[in-house]
């Protein structure tokens, strides 16, 4: 098959994942083309086929993924992309991934901007690290930026079972950290602790405030991170210690309207943020800096891709239906 991309030019179901044909062109100054081995399926594409993250149409998918270095792009000569250009080191057969960049992931080939790349470690495989890579810099953001958590803190993580969440459970355990994990159903509690929560509450049934409580001595944790939203943020206020942290990275119950600030006051003068992850990678150094982290832990066996289900980049929509219907569990790779 000719090279290919995923582009959808209406919001709606599966069925407007279109694949159509491409030809790239040369990477311009200071781009690589990237032969793509695996890209990363995570739930904010769903939301961008949906219409609930809003994207300029038509467009592509995916912002993150592995593949090896096909051609090199010159050098960029403008003084203020001196840094860039120079910073590529990059060379063709060199295997690399991308995990913040703009939509187009879901493609065989594409052309990146060198910046944005990140060299891989002869010890972690191409499909692991399209499963980890934009979890686990996201996870860096949440528990070593956004909130610092340090050894024997109890916080509490949302939707524990999934790629975040498994990531997030095997290195707060790392950190010695005491994470509770929320879980939807009874069947992914097993897998929660498997990946490092001390405890786990099933938050369609269970009374989380209460049982953070419990665990603290009273108290309440000083930081819980929700990437569910409207469902849980009532429960997620009332688990905090007073003056601490609710981190919203996510909304995938729907977003939280309408709050009333005086709930943060009564709470305890609680604080909320709503992080995002670029924010916290403003730069190439950064961003390889994070990435070298994220990687090393992998190569160490500290944390694990989970990485449950593979799907042909052809099949993206039945892998979205998949992962948008809670069939899935851990990490899903598309395989152009």
């Amino acid at each position: 098959m000719r090279d290919y991309a995923i582009r959808l030019s209406t919001t709606g179901g599966p069925e407007v994942l279109q694949v159509e044909s491409i030809e790239l062109s040369p990477p311009g100054p200071g781009e690589i083309r990237v032969r793509q081995t695996a890209v990363d399926l995570s739930y904010g594409d769903v939301m961008v086929r949906t219409g609930a993250i809003p994207a300029e149409l038509p467009s592509g998918l995916g912002s993150s993924a592995v593949g090896v270095v096909e051609a090199v792009g010159p050098a960029r000569r403008h003084a203020v992309d001196r840094a860039a250009g120079s910073a590529a080191g990059f060379a063709v057969g060199d295997r690399v991934a991308y995990a913040t960049v703009p939509f187009g992931a879901y493609a065989t080939v594409r052309n990146v901007a060198a910046s944005a790349l990140v060299p891989l470690p002869d010890a972690v495989g191409d499909e692991d690290a399209a499963a980890v890579l934009a979890k686990g810099l996201l996870v860096w953001a949440l528990i070593r930026q956004v909130h610092r958590v340090e050894a024997e803190e109890t916080v509490v993580f949302h939707a524990a079972a999934g790629g975040v969440g498994l990531i997030a459970g095997q290195w707060l355990s790392h950190l010695d950290a005491r994470p509770i994990g929320t879980v939807g159903s009874a069947d992914k509690v097993r897998l929660a602790i498997d990946n490092g929560y001390d405890e786990v509450v099933l938050y369609r049934r269970d009374d989380l405030a209460a049982r953070a409580h419990d665990l603290t001595d009273g108290v309440g944790v000083p930081v819980v991170y929700d990437p569910i939203g409207a469902t849980t943020f009532a429960s997620s206020i009332a688990a905090l210690r007073p003056r601490g942290l609710l981190v919203s990275f996510g909304a995938v119950s729907g977003p939280v309207t309408g709050l009333d600030l005086s709930v943060l006051a009564s709470g305890g003068s609680l604080f909320v943020t709503r992080p995002r992850l670029t924010t916290y990678l403003p730069d190439a150094t950064t961003l390889r800096a994070a990435s070298a982290e994220v990687l090393d832990l992998v190569a160490r066996g500290i944390i694990r891709p989970n990485l449950r289900q593979r799907f042909d980049l052809a099949d993206a929509g039945k892998a979205q239906e998949a992962l948008e219907s809670r069939a899935t569990v851990g990490a899903t790779v598309l395989i152009p």
